[in-house]
Protein backbone atom coordinates (compact mmCIF):
# COMPACT_ATOMS: atom_id res chain seq x y z
CA UNK A 1 0.00 0.00 0.00
CA UNK A 2 1.42 3.43 -0.81
CA UNK A 3 1.90 5.44 2.07
CA UNK A 4 -1.04 7.26 3.12
CA UNK A 5 -0.66 10.09 6.04
CA UNK A 6 -3.66 11.01 8.82
CA UNK A 7 -4.86 13.27 6.33
CA UNK A 8 -5.17 11.20 3.16
CA UNK A 9 -7.03 9.35 5.79
CA UNK A 10 -9.22 11.67 6.60
CA UNK A 11 -10.41 12.86 3.63
CA UNK A 12 -10.74 9.41 2.44
CA UNK A 13 -13.30 8.95 5.80
CA UNK A 14 -14.90 12.09 5.17
CA UNK A 15 -15.71 11.39 1.02
CA UNK A 16 -16.75 7.67 2.29
CA UNK A 17 -19.42 9.56 4.26
CA UNK A 18 -20.51 12.13 1.96
CA UNK A 19 -18.68 11.99 -1.53
CA UNK A 20 -20.70 15.50 -2.32
CA UNK A 21 -17.81 17.08 -0.01
CA UNK A 22 -16.60 20.84 -1.55
CA UNK A 23 -13.12 20.92 -0.66
CA UNK A 24 -13.94 24.18 1.17
CA UNK A 25 -16.39 21.64 3.71
CA UNK A 26 -13.88 19.13 4.00
CA UNK A 27 -11.29 21.77 5.09
CA UNK A 28 -13.09 22.43 7.55
CA UNK A 29 -13.81 18.89 8.76
CA UNK A 30 -10.32 17.81 8.89
CA UNK A 31 -8.42 21.00 9.46
CA UNK A 32 -5.90 21.49 6.01
CA UNK A 33 -6.41 24.49 3.45
CA UNK A 34 -9.23 23.76 0.59
CA UNK A 35 -6.28 23.56 -1.88
CA UNK A 36 -4.38 21.19 0.25
CA UNK A 37 -7.46 19.06 0.11
CA UNK A 38 -8.50 19.72 -3.42
CA UNK A 39 -4.76 18.41 -4.27
CA UNK A 40 -5.00 15.29 -2.14
CA UNK A 41 -8.41 14.52 -3.30
CA UNK A 42 -7.02 14.97 -6.63
CA UNK A 43 -3.95 12.48 -6.00
CA UNK A 44 -6.01 9.98 -4.09
CA UNK A 45 -8.41 9.77 -7.31
CA UNK A 46 -5.36 9.42 -9.47
CA UNK A 47 -3.74 6.82 -7.46
CA UNK A 48 -6.86 4.54 -7.35
CA UNK A 49 -8.12 4.96 -3.85
CA UNK A 50 -10.59 6.84 -4.83
CA UNK A 51 -12.57 4.84 -7.37
CA UNK A 52 -15.93 7.28 -8.35
CA UNK A 53 -18.75 9.08 -6.32
CA UNK A 54 -22.11 7.47 -6.92
CA UNK A 55 -25.91 7.98 -4.86
CA UNK A 56 -26.89 5.65 -2.45
CA UNK A 57 -30.41 4.54 -3.86
CA UNK A 58 -33.21 3.62 -1.32
CA UNK A 59 -34.37 0.26 -3.20
CA UNK A 60 -37.60 0.22 -1.34
CA UNK A 61 -38.76 3.51 -2.79
CA UNK A 62 -37.29 1.85 -6.45
CA UNK A 63 -39.70 -1.07 -5.52
CA UNK A 64 -37.36 -3.40 -4.90
CA UNK A 65 -38.71 -4.80 -2.13
CA UNK A 66 -37.22 -8.41 -1.84
CA UNK A 67 -33.47 -8.76 -1.09
CA UNK A 68 -31.71 -12.40 -1.22
CA UNK A 69 -29.07 -14.03 -0.62
CA UNK A 70 -28.15 -17.29 -3.32
CA UNK A 71 -25.69 -19.48 -3.21
CA UNK A 72 -24.58 -21.18 -6.71
CA UNK A 73 -22.73 -24.44 -7.42
CA UNK A 74 -21.49 -24.61 -11.13
CA UNK A 75 -21.90 -27.85 -13.24
CA UNK A 76 -18.50 -28.19 -13.60
CA UNK A 77 -15.25 -26.97 -12.75
CA UNK A 78 -13.23 -25.61 -15.22
CA UNK A 79 -12.35 -22.34 -16.48
CA UNK A 80 -14.55 -21.90 -19.70
CA UNK A 81 -17.18 -22.54 -17.45
CA UNK A 82 -16.41 -20.39 -14.36
CA UNK A 83 -15.93 -17.78 -17.59
CA UNK A 84 -19.73 -18.14 -19.13
CA UNK A 85 -20.94 -17.98 -15.31
CA UNK A 86 -19.09 -14.62 -15.16
CA UNK A 87 -20.13 -13.57 -18.60
CA UNK A 88 -24.22 -14.09 -17.36
CA UNK A 89 -23.82 -12.73 -14.00
CA UNK A 90 -22.16 -9.44 -15.26
CA UNK A 91 -25.43 -8.96 -17.50
CA UNK A 92 -27.70 -9.26 -14.62
CA UNK A 93 -28.60 -5.94 -13.14
CA UNK A 94 -31.28 -7.48 -10.37
CA UNK A 95 -27.50 -9.33 -9.32
CA UNK A 96 -25.80 -5.83 -6.41
CA UNK A 97 -22.88 -8.28 -5.59
CA UNK A 98 -21.21 -11.78 -6.61
CA UNK A 99 -18.68 -13.35 -4.82
CA UNK A 100 -16.58 -16.59 -5.72
CA UNK A 101 -16.04 -19.00 -2.53
CA UNK A 102 -14.13 -21.62 -1.25
CA UNK A 103 -16.50 -24.32 0.17
CA UNK A 104 -19.32 -26.22 -0.41
CA UNK A 105 -21.01 -23.47 -2.83
CA UNK A 106 -18.77 -21.87 -5.59
CA UNK A 107 -20.85 -18.41 -5.94
CA UNK A 108 -22.86 -16.13 -3.44
CA UNK A 109 -24.89 -13.38 -4.82
CA UNK A 110 -26.96 -10.80 -3.43
CA UNK A 111 -29.97 -9.90 -5.66
CA UNK A 112 -32.58 -7.94 -5.37
CA UNK A 113 -35.90 -8.14 -6.85
CA UNK A 114 -39.51 -6.48 -6.68
CA UNK A 115 -41.33 -9.55 -5.24
CA UNK A 116 -41.47 -13.42 -4.85
CA UNK A 117 -42.53 -13.82 -8.24
CA UNK A 118 -39.85 -11.85 -9.22
CA UNK A 119 -37.34 -13.95 -7.70
CA UNK A 120 -39.59 -17.24 -9.18
CA UNK A 121 -38.62 -15.35 -12.68
CA UNK A 122 -34.88 -14.48 -11.93
CA UNK A 123 -34.12 -18.17 -10.31
CA UNK A 124 -36.20 -20.78 -12.58
CA UNK A 125 -35.92 -18.30 -16.17
CA UNK A 126 -32.37 -16.75 -15.98
CA UNK A 127 -30.31 -19.26 -13.47
CA UNK A 128 -31.23 -22.77 -13.45
CA UNK A 129 -31.27 -22.67 -17.31
CA UNK A 130 -28.30 -21.41 -17.90
CA UNK A 131 -25.55 -24.54 -18.79
CA UNK A 132 -23.14 -23.20 -16.40
CA UNK A 133 -25.31 -23.82 -13.10
CA UNK A 134 -25.90 -26.66 -11.94
CA UNK A 135 -27.61 -26.14 -8.31
CA UNK A 136 -29.29 -22.86 -6.69
CA UNK A 137 -29.99 -22.06 -2.82
CA UNK A 138 -32.28 -19.10 -2.26
CA UNK A 139 -32.30 -17.19 1.55
CA UNK A 140 -34.46 -14.45 1.25
CA UNK A 141 -33.54 -11.34 3.71
CA UNK A 142 -35.47 -10.78 6.41
CA UNK A 143 -33.91 -7.75 7.62
CA UNK A 144 -30.46 -6.02 7.18
CA UNK A 145 -28.45 -5.37 11.01
CA UNK A 146 -25.83 -3.69 9.18
CA UNK A 147 -25.51 -2.33 5.49
CA UNK A 148 -22.10 -1.32 3.70
CA UNK A 149 -21.53 2.00 5.18
CA UNK A 150 -17.71 1.82 3.98
CA UNK A 151 -14.32 0.90 4.64
CA UNK A 152 -12.66 0.79 7.95
CA UNK A 153 -10.41 3.65 7.31
CA UNK A 154 -7.82 4.39 10.37
CA UNK A 155 -3.78 4.79 10.06
CA UNK A 156 -2.15 2.04 10.91
CA UNK A 157 -0.18 2.04 13.76
CA UNK A 158 3.84 1.91 13.09
CA UNK A 159 6.45 -0.73 14.62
Amino acid sequence: MEQLDRYDLKILAQLQGDGRLTNNELSELIALSPSQCSRRRARLEAEGFIHGYRAVLDRGRLGLDLMVVIAVTLATHNRDNAKRFATLIADLPEVLECYALTGEMDYHLKVVTPDLAGLSRFVNDVLLPHDSVQHVKTSIVLATLKDFQGLPVHQRKRA
